[in-house]
């Protein structure tokens, strides 16, 4: 039986309240829903290439838009607002993401039933659950007792990502590309 595979976006900010949320709210917001299509993914049928193909499309689309508005954003705010023995953290997020951006590459080319594209997305799964992990418990902490304005920072973050999710098209097909 195939397992259906959602029609509505799956976007935090589609989920978000109107309400405005500080800068790490936001990005815990992102992690959660990215996590919903890795498991998502985890659970569809093997046989299933359709909703594989989406929830692949949709995981790189968030994955783009999210790692954009913290390189942009909140990366740089972290490494003003912190101690000089805490900026290591933000040098690795920085390295995490350009791994991560090169499994989202190879995308472009590998498609549903292609031989290792369930290995690949298996593989950057992983290592987006140890980044969340590490942001969540470490980076995101120091953030927060650094003192740094994270409301005023949610809004900058917001406004960046909707003009970036603008950005994607609303048909068929990795459009994860366009944002660049």
């Amino acid at each position: 039986m195939a397992r259906q595979t959602p029609t509505e976006p799956t976007t935090a900010t589609a989920t978000r309240s109107a309400s405005s949320q500080d800068a790490i709210q936001i990005l815990i917001d992102d992690h959660r829903a990215v996590q919903k299509l890795f498991d998502a993914f985890e659970k569809a049928e093997e046989n299933d290439l359709d909703a594989k193909t989406t929830l692949v499309r949709r995981a790189c689309e968030e994955l783009t838009v999210h790692a954009m508005i913290e390189e942009e954003l909140l990366y740089p705010a972290a490494q003003e607002a912190l101690d000089e023995d805490d900026r290591p953290d933000v040098e690795e997020a920085y390295v995490e993401h350009y791994l991560v951006k090169v499994l989202i590459e190879k995308f472009t080319k590998l498609k549903a039933g292609d031989k290792g594209f369930d290995a690949t997305f298996k593989v950057m799964s992983e290592m987006v659950s140890h980044h969340i992990e590490e942001e969540e418990s470490e980076l995101f902490p120091k953030l927060r007792k650094s003192g740094a304005d994270l409301d005023a920072l949610g809004a900058k973050l917001m406004q960046r990502k909707e003009e970036l999710e603008a950005k994607i098209p609303k048909d068929a097909g990795d459009n994860t590309m366009r944002l660049h």
